[in-house]
C-alpha cells in the first residue's frame, strides 16, 4: 500500500505539474493577449527646425510642441528642435522639409505666399474673422483643411504635409519713430511685413520689404526700414524693438487672423506607424491649447515691463487708420480673386475666399448675438474709480 501509495502519489504529483504547467500556459497567453499591442520600431530621430530666433518665444512655442511629442513618443518617436538658421534659413524652410534636408519645421503659412498668395489665406487672412480660434474652427470643421491640402498636394506638388496650430491674438500695427495718427503717414514708408498683408500695406501706400523675424531690428537700427510689425509684446521685446524704437502702435487689421503651421516630410510621414502619426497631430492640438494659455501670462507681462521700464509709448491705432485698412482689404481680396493668370491664382484665391466667408458669416452671427460685451463687463469691474 505504501508502494502503491507512494506510487499514486507520485502520479498525482506529475499530473499535478502538468496541469500547472498548462494552467500556466494558459495565464500566460492570457496575459500576452491582454498586453497593450506598442509598436516595436526602431526609434525614429528626426530633425525639426523651427523659422524662429532661439530666444523668442516662437522657439518656446515649437519646443512646447516637441516636448509633447517626444515625451508621448515613449522612446519611439524623437524631434530634436533647431532654431532658425541651424540648417536653412527661416523663408527656407518648407523646401528642406520638402526635399527632405529637414525632416519638419514650426513655422507660418505666410512665410510661403511668394509661391501662391493663397497659402496666405492659411493663417494670415483677411480680418472677416472674429479671431485666430475661429478660423482653426474653419480649418478643421468647415473644408479648410481640405483647400490646404489641395494647395500643397495639387496644385504646388510639395512633399510635405502640415497642421496648423496656436491661434495668436491680433497683431500690434508696430514700431515707428513717430505715432501713426493718419493713414496718409504710411505713404512712402519703408515698411517691414510679410504674407497678404504686404498686398495691403503696398495698397496703403507703404513700400513693403519682407524679411525674417531675426533680421527686423538690425534692419530698423541701420535705417533700412522705417517701420516694422512682428507679432507680440514678448517676442518684440525679447527681438530688441524697444532699443531702436519707442513708438508701439497696439491695433491692427493687417493681421487680425494668424497661426503657426507645423510641416513635415510628407514620404517620411506616411511611411511612420499609425499611432505615431497619431502623436504628430495631436501634439499639435494639445500644443495649440497650451499656447493660448500661456501668451496670456506672458504678453500683457512684457507690455508693462517695456511701459514701465523701458521707456516704451504703448498707443492705440486711431480708429480713421483701421477703417481704412479694411478698404483696402476690399481692393486687394478683388483684385487676387479676379487674377485670371492662371487656375492656381485668382480661382483658387476666390475658392478659399468663399469658403471662408462662408463659415465666417454663419459662425459670426451666432457669436455676435450669443456674446456679451466684454469691454462691458471689464469696465464695470475694472475701470472705475
Amino acid at each position: 500500500m505504501k508502494k502503491g501509495g507512494t506510487a499514486g502519489t507520485g502520479a498525482t504529483g506529475r499530473r499535478g505539474v502538468l496541469k500547472r504547467a498548462a494552467f500556466g500556459g494558459v495565464v500566460a497567453a492570457t496575459s500576452a493577449l491582454a498586453a497593450p499591442q506598442v509598436s516595436r520600431a526602431q526609434t525614429v530621430t528626426w530633425r525639426f527646425q523651427s523659422t524662429w530666433p532661439a530666444r523668442d518665444i516662437f522657439h518656446e512655442y515649437a519646443a512646447d510642441y516637441v516636448k509633447r511629442v517626444n515625451e508621448m513618443g515613449g522612446g519611439r518617436l524623437r524631434l530634436e528642435l533647431l532654431p532658425a538658421g541651424a540648417v536653412v534659413g527661416a523663408f527656407q524652410l518648407i523646401d528642406a522639409v520638402n526635399t527632405g534636408t529637414l525632416d519638419g519645421g514650426h513655422g507660418v503659412s505666410a512665410y510661403w505666399f511668394g509661391r501662391n498668395k493663397a497659402f496666405s489665406l492659411f493663417g494670415t487672412a483677411p480680418p472677416w474673422f472674429r479671431d485666430a480660434n475661429n478660423y482653426l474652427g474653419w480649418f478643421h470643421y468647415g473644408g479648410g483643411e481640405a483647400l490646404y491640402n489641395e494647395l500643397i498636394t495639387e496644385i504646388l506638388k510639395l512633399n510635405v504635409i502640415g497642421f496648423q496650430t496656436g491661434p495668436m491674438p491680433t497683431q500690434p500695427l508696430g514700431w515707428f519713430k513717430q505715432p501713426i495718427e493718419r493713414a496718409e503717414q504710411l505713404r512712402g514708408l519703408k515698411f517691414r511685413t510679410v504674407g497678404l498683408a504686404t498686398d495691403l500695406f503696398n495698397e496703403l501706400g507703404a513700400a513693403v520689404v519682407a524679411i525674417p523675424g531675426g533680421e527686423i531690428v538690425p534692419s530698423l537700427e541701420r535705417g533700412v526700414i522705417d517701420g516694422a510689425e512682428f507679432n507680440n509684446p514678448s517676442s518684440d521685446r525679447v527681438l530688441g524693438f524697444p532699443d531702436v524704437s519707442k513708438v508701439y502702435m497696439l491695433q491692427s487689421f493687417h493681421q487680425h487672423t494668424e497661426c503657426f503651421e507645423i510641416l513635415f516630410n510628407k514620404a517620411k510621414y506616411e511611411a511612420l506607424a499609425g499611432e505615431q502619426k497619431a502623436i504628430l497631430r495631436y501634439a499639435a492640438e494639445s500644443a495649440s491649447s497650451d499656447m493660448s494659455w500661456k501668451l496670456q501670462e506672458r504678453y500683457p507681462k512684457d507690455l508693462l515691463e517695456m511701459t514701465q521700464r523701458q521707456g516704451v509709448r504703448a498707443l492705440t491705432t486711431p480708429r480713421p487708420i483701421l477703417e481704412a485698412q479694411l478698404q483696402a482689404w476690399d481692393k486687394v481680396v478683388a483684385k487676387l480673386e479676379g487674377d485670371t493668370s492662371s487656375p492656381a491664382a485668382g480661382p483658387f484665391f476666390k475658392k478659399v475666399c468663399d469658403s471662408q466667408r462662408d463659415w465666417c458669416r454663419r459662425t459670426g452671427v451666432f457669436f455676435l448675438r450669443n456674446e456679451a460685451p466684454s469691454v462691458l463687463a471689464f469696465n464695470h469691474f475694472f475701470a472705475r474709480g
